[in-house]
């Protein structure tokens, strides 16, 4: 087995994939194809022997013995993309149950086909975490100097910072090669046109309510097609969804989630961005912009090992706040604007919502691209890399 490369980025992930493999025999890791699984498992557990199951002679050897393999390996192995070899699972939950003290790890990049073989085959004997692309606290020591148009542009795949992979022909290799031939195969998509369309028209929509109906027409297929296709995304990992936040609150609030994509260099990819100068005349810029500090939610949540408790809240009357963190006992919600200057007018709907909900809401925050901060008691301004803290709380 090679060794990974020690001048990698450190993810902080790792810390909960150690302290987890002291509490279950197996470990089961999804995220999106290119996100760092490989080179996180291996270097959290280097001793580990290592199978890749995109080989076909490796699935091969796998396949003709498959309780010999894992017994043979059970003091240590890491098979990546187990969904290629799924009934794999089922074999490792015998030899789990006779010899818990397995040292087993899967990587896998469609959630579709892993969870629920991990929920039938290693319910309670797996820990399932989610690794998304790099987060900024992850790749901030190289981004000195960087203007907040490269960060937006180069998005936080590895192969971006680790190997200075030129983000237009990165993202152009992904789509390519990851999302026309794996997620088409998942779909089994007929017209490939149709599901291009569909995919560039989803990036002309973040931050907004995803309306099935309009992309259906827009498409030319069925909603129901267009739903499907949506759920294959998330899935996969393209598409994150942020629902809408609901009390018993006398409002009439808005049912229909939003969509972000996992990473902004892709979806600038989509949007025909190719350059600084392009994008920081783009209208969707400021949409981009949230994009990216949603998605650092999302980010501390899951590299966390922990579930999202992310809102948005908007009435019928369009009162909207772009971000709500429900910690449990406290929500914490927050405005993103893309302006590099502060404005008092950025706190009304975040005002709003604490008169609505006085005990519930404890922290209402602006986090913007300026340089003015502000940490009052239950109020605060932040610039968006400066988020260390508050994501902490993920922790």
């Amino acid at each position: 087995m090679s060794s990974v490369s020690a001048h990698l980025l450190p993810r902080a992930l790792r810390n909960e994939l150690h302290r987890l493999s002291n509490v279950f025999s197996a470990l089961v890791v999804t995220g999106p194809r290119q996100a760092g699984k490989t080179t996180l498992c291996r270097m959290t557990f280097p001793g580990y022997a290592y199978f890749n199951l995109e080989r076909p002679d490796v699935r091969l050897m796998i396949s003709e013995s498959p309780a010999a393999f894992l017994e043979g390996y059970r003091s240590g192995v890491i098979i990546d993309e187990v969904q290629r070899l799924p009934e794999l699972l089922s074999y490792a939950q015998a030899l789990i149950d006779e010899k818990p003290d397995s040292r087993l790890v899967f990587t896998g990049s469609s959630n579709f086909a892993l969870i629920s073989e991990v929920t039938q085959s290693l319910a309670g004997r797996a820990a399932m975490l989610t690794l998304l692309p790099l987060g900024f606290g992850e790749f901030a020591t190289r981004a000195n100097g960087l203007s907040t148009d490269d960060l937006l542009l180069r998005g936080g795949y590895p192969a971006v910072w680790s190997r200075d992979v030129p983000p237009n022909d990165l993202y152009r290799q992904y789509y390519n090669t990851y999302i026309e031939h794996d997620v088409r195969q998942l779909l089994n998509v007929k017209d490939l046109s149709k599901f291009q369309l569909f995919i560039r028209l989803c990036a002309t929509r973040i931050g907004t309510e995803f309306n099935a109906s309009a992309l259906s027409n827009e498409v030319g297929v069925a909603v129901t097609t267009i739903q499907h296709w949506l759920s294959v995304l998330e899935a996969s990992y393209v598409i994150l969804r942020l629902p809408p936040f609901h009390r018993n609150i006398g409002k009439r609030l808005v049912k229909t989630p939003k969509i972000y994509f996992s990473d902004t260099g892709l979806l600038c990819f989509l949007l025909g961005i190719a350059t600084l100068e392009q994008l920081a005349v783009h209208p969707l810029r400021g949409s981009i912009f949230e994009n990216f500090v949603v998605l650092e939610f999302f980010k501390a949540a899951y590299h966390s090992g922990k579930s999202p408790q992310l809102f948005f809240y908007k009435d019928k009357s369009q009162r909207e706040v772009d971000l709500i963190v429900d910690h449990g006992a406290h929500l914490a919600a927050y405005e993103i604007k893309s302006a590099r200057s502060y404005h008092e007018g950025f706190f009304s709907t975040l005002d709003y919502l604490k008169k609505l909900l006085p005990d519930e809401v404890q922290t209402r925050c602006v986090i913007y691209d300026g340089e003015y901060e502000l940490n009052g008691e239950d109020k605060q301004v932040l610039r968006f890399t400066s988020l260390a803290s508050t994501l902490a709380a993920f922790r």
